[in-house]
């Protein structure tokens, strides 16, 4: 599986990223050796996420939710 997520930093901010394994990556996250955007921002809670079969998929949702304004993914992680 192929995951797209969104994380809330303790700053309130919001990074979106992709993975394969969603667990290992929130902990890499929280370990500090993560993104470097995230790193700064400890700790990280993970609030959204989608999953695709190929990672072709995801690469193309994450560029796509990585355009949307702040309130645009704050509407897609209420649903």
């Amino acid at each position: 599986m192929h995951y797209v997520y969104i994380l809330k930093c303790a700053d309130e901010t919001l990074y979106t990223g992709y993975t394969t394994d969603l667990d290992r990556r929130l902990k890499v996250h929280n370990a500090g050796k993560g993104a470097k955007y995230t790193r700064g921002r400890l700790p990280v809670r993970l609030v959204y996420f989608e999953f695709f079969e190929t990672k072709k998929e995801a690469l193309q949702r994450e560029y796509a939710i990585k355009n949307l304004t702040r309130l645009q993914k704050i509407k897609l992680i209420l649903g």
